[in-house]
């Protein structure tokens, strides 16, 4: 590991010098508080494509998920399946729809202004509700990414945590406070690339210097038949593979749920917003999906190529892609494909600070302390908005934790409090303002709870996790509370819909 530090260092500082230099030179460009969120709408097809993906796959595609793959075989990549079909169905089902509605919807900037609009809150409850569970949950998922740097920054140059941890932050708070929502899409495209490349290159690599996939599969086969089952989980204990158990149909539905939750991500649902047109929707939808079929595949690889390339086990499963980097190439080739696991991080925390700031400073600061505030201070609140929550988050990531674990949870939150409900405002013009809030508030309290609830079923306790019953709660509530309370909004949207067609006009 040693023999890393230095080629990475330098690498590490070329990219981040680099990231830096388009914040500086996109500056200028925030003039505009249309600009610093959402680009102006001028996204093109492969940038919001590449730019939904790596703002997606944070740094638990090359942390958490091979090291599910490393302890537990095969098995853990049911969450890999259930990824690919929701980003198909997020593209496919909301994204043209919503980059239209938003348009209607006063050209709303966030998903809470788009519900306040769409359901005639004149109350203003529903944007308080709904940005506030925004910025909650991303709160805790910039906790993730700030984590994950740490872990990364720790692993391959040492210094403590804590220290590498606050580097990391520093660096993606610059970058992001300067840049804006350009700069962040637009140098996602390099960062997605860069992801591709690391996802694809170092699997290769290692089955090659293996001796291909025949001698993958002998040397798993060996160690335990279970790590190359789909239905099993083989057994780790930190020095070997044992046998392990079955997958049960709850685990399988629990991972393949993750898909569930595309359809509530602001940090994803913001690129369909921002895309220049709906007719470019199609090819970013190609790109989208094939690109995070791509980077899941490889990422499992890892995992597995792991098991049998690595000289001793690993302690720490999540550190196997750092592992095989120091162990199989080159460290100037590892430093190239280490950038893409920084960038897999960066390109997400960035995205979510963003995000938390937009409702931050256009669901509080706008709505309901100044209306009247100008795009000069509006983008002042957005970029001191971003440092007020990444110093949340940090102080949150020094507590540690498993990455994927965190990422869970905030990922289940946002499926659960506004998948239903968005799903439901896109495709039934008649659910009412109650129904939206019922969806929102049960699905977000339901995964806030549900490990305090499931604990208390005795017999009936499932272990399912908080996803699942998150969005049937909340589609329920939804469902119920849009069909019997309240009024329909007196504007029919499915018939804005269908006279207008999908949005055609380029922006810009």
């Amino acid at each position: 590991m040693t023999s890393l530090i230095v080629p990475v260092m330098i690498i590490f500082g070329i990219f981040l010098l680099a990231m830096v230099t388009a914040g500086i030179w996109t500056y200028q460009d925030d003039l505009t508080f249309s600009d610093f969120a959402l680009g102006g709408r001028r996204l093109s097809a492969p940038v919001a494509a590449l730019s939904a993906g790596a703002s997606d796959m944070s740094g638990w595609l090359f942390l958490g998920l091979p090291g599910a793959v490393y302890a537990g075989g095969i098995g853990a990549t049911w969450i890999a399946v259930g990824l690919v079909i929701g980003t198909y169905l997020n593209w496919r089902l909301i994204a043209p729809r919503l980059r239209t509605y938003t348009e209607l919807a006063g050209d709303a900037k966030t998903l809470s202004a788009y519900l306040e609009e769409r359901f005639e809150d004149g109350s203003r409850m529903l944007r308080l509700v709904s940005a506030t569970v925004t910025v909650v949950f991303f709160t805790v998922y910039v906790a993730s990414g700030l984590l994950a740097g740490g872990v990364l920054f720790e692993g391959i140059f040492g210094g403590g945590f804590e220290f590498a941890l606050t580097v990391f932050a520093v660096v993606i708070v610059v970058y992001t406070v300067l840049g804006g929502f350009r700069a962040v899409s637009v140098t996602h495209s390099v960062q997605a690339a860069l992801m591709f490349c690391a996802a694809v290159a170092l699997p290769t690599i290692g089955i090659g210097l293996l001796g291909g996939f025949g001698a993958l599969h002998g040397v798993l086969v060996h160690k335990t038949p279970s790590l190359l089952d789909m239905g099993a989980k083989a057994g780790f204990d930190g020095s070997r593979w044992g046998s392990g158990e079955p997958l049960t149909a709850v685990t399988v539905i629990s991972l393949l749920a993750w898909g569930l939750g595309y359809f509530g991500q602001p940090h994803i649902l913001v690129r369909f917003m921002s895309i220049r047109s709906t007719c470019e929707i199609p090819a970013a939808r190609r790109i989208g999906v094939g690109w995070v079929a791509a980077v899941l595949a490889g990422a499992s690889l890892v995992g597995l190529v792991g098991i049998a390339a690595l000289d001793h086990p690993l302690d720490k499963p999540e550190t196997v892609f750092i592992a095989l980097c120091a162990q199989l190439v080159n460290p100037w080739v590892a430093g190239v494909l280490l950038v893409g696991v920084l960038a897999a991080i960066k390109s997400t925390t960035d995205s979510q600070l963003l995000v938390s700031a937009m409702a931050l400073t256009e669901d509080f600061y706008r709505a309901f302390v100044k209306r009247q505030a100008s795009d000069a201070s509006m983008v002042l609140a957005a970029r001191v908005a971003v440092v007020a929550v990444a110093m949340v988050a940090y102080v949150i990531a020094l507590s540690g934790g498993a990455v994927l674990d965190i990422v869970a949870y905030a990922w289940a939150g946002f499926g659960a409090a506004f998948g239903p409900v968005i799903l439901l405002s896109l495709y039934w013009p008649r659910v009412t303002r109650a129904g939206a809030m019922a969806g929102i508030v049960t699905g977000a309290v339901t995964v806030v709870m549900w490990k305090h609830i499931d604990p208390l079923l005795g017999p009936l306790r499932s272990g399912v996790y908080e996803m699942v019953p998150g969005v049937l709660a909340a589609t329920a509530a939804a469902l119920l509370f849009g069909r019997f309370v309240g009024r329909p909004p007196l504007r029919r949207w499915s018939g804005s819909m269908e006279k207008r067609g999908p949005s055609r006009v380029r922006t810009g």
